[in-house]
């Protein structure tokens, strides 16, 4: 996420992406008679953005050239959601804790009121796990989260994802968390020269170290810092979950065997007046192509694997929040509505 952290960059190309795709091009309508879809992620050298990227061919297929979509870079998370509230976009890029932020109207939404409307539950996509490092030489200081709490820290770039869910994390643990915002790319040069003491790092689906991570890993050794036994119950106890990592995601050690990050669920949610028939369409036809899009994203792996469940885990971490028409169309034919959840109206 530069969303919420720069995120991991796809390899493949669209031209690849779309050979995996079975089913037939449609003729698309006069480009002057298409409809406009704005997509909002973050940067263009984060996952979200490549993702939506990527995406592009398949959802206009889907809405059967009706539509035209552009994908809108924006330098984080926030910005992208705030996008497509305020009308200068229809998707935006989010995650289960940005959409709590939101609701809550806490962190970059506190005194916030969207010019269209508030994003809604609409496509869960990919899961990140965010966890700790230091230098190596370091590593002797940092033994638990709390040996860090009050130390300058680079949590990734500032309004990310994964930015919004170590503030959860420390809140939660009742620790001081005190970032320093640098450009990703010094990041070996900032822990280095004592800049800052630690560096969040994420993986997508546990599978993909962030492209500047690996960056940092060729210039220096790190070592990452797991949660204490008593931190992992103090998270657990305010409803946060622990993901295991093999820290094979690294190229060298890191001190330990597997890695505990707290995952965060990404989206590209949307707000309640897109059409439902729109929504149900775009989300039907990535259900249609999940194994094939996991095969050229690792990352789309969980999703490939149980595409229903994780809609469902999406609206589980905000059960408050509205669910979009299309959405909910999509979860009764599954047999995964919960009648408990509310479904979103226009202008609500």
């Amino acid at each position: 996420m530069a969303l919420i952290t720069r995120g991991h960059l796809l390899t493949v190309s669209a031209a690849t992406l779309a050979a995996a795709i079975a089913g037939t091009a449609l003729t698309p309508a006069d480009a002057q008679e298409r409809k406009s879809i704005r997509w909002s992620t973050s940067s263009v050298d984060s996952y979200g953005y490549k993702v939506a990227a990527q995406m592009v061919k398949i959802a206009e297929e889907a809405l059967g050239g009706e539509y035209t979509i552009t994908v809108n870079p924006y330098p984080s998370t926030t910005g992208a959601m705030k996008a497509a509230m305020d009308g200068t976009g229809e998707i935006g890029y989010t995650a289960d804790v940005g959409m709590t932020q939101l609701y809550e109207s806490d962190g970059g939404f506190k005194n916030y009121t969207p010019a269209k409307g508030k994003l809604v539950h609409t496509w869960y996509a990919y899961p990140m796990e965010s966890f700790m490092a230091v230098p190596a030489e370091k590593a002797s200081d940092f033994k638990c989260l709390k040996d860090l709490s009050g130390k300058p820290t680079f949590f990734t770039p500032a309004g990310f994802m994964n930015w919004l869910n170590f503030q959860r994390m420390y809140k939660a643990l009742g620790y001081d968390f005190k970032h320093v915002q640098i450009d990703p790319k010094t990041q070996a040069d900032a822990l280095k020269g004592g800049t800052i003491a630690g560096s969040v790092a994420y993986t997508t689906a546990g599978r993909s170290l962030a492209p500047y991570w690996k960056e940092t890993e060729v210039r220096m050794d790190v070592r990452v810092v797991n949660p204490c036994p008593d931190e992992v119950e103090k998270l657990k106890a305010k409803g946060l979950s622990i993901a295991t990592v093999d820290s094979k995601v690294f190229a060298k050690d890191v001190g330990v065997k597997q890695i505990q990050g707290v995952p965060i669920l990404f989206a590209y949610n949307m707000r309640a007046d897109m059409p439902e028939d729109v929504v149900y369409k775009l989300i039907s036809a990535f259900y249609k192509n999940r194994d094939a899009l996991a095969k050229v994203e690792p990352g789309f792996t969980p999703m490939a694997k149980d595409f229903v469940g994780m809609q469902t885990a999406g609206i589980r971490a905000n059960p408050d929040i509205p669910v979009h028409p299309g959405l909910a169309k999509f979860l009764k034919e599954h047999k995964a509505w919960d009648d408990k959840w509310k479904i979103a109206k226009a202008g609500s």
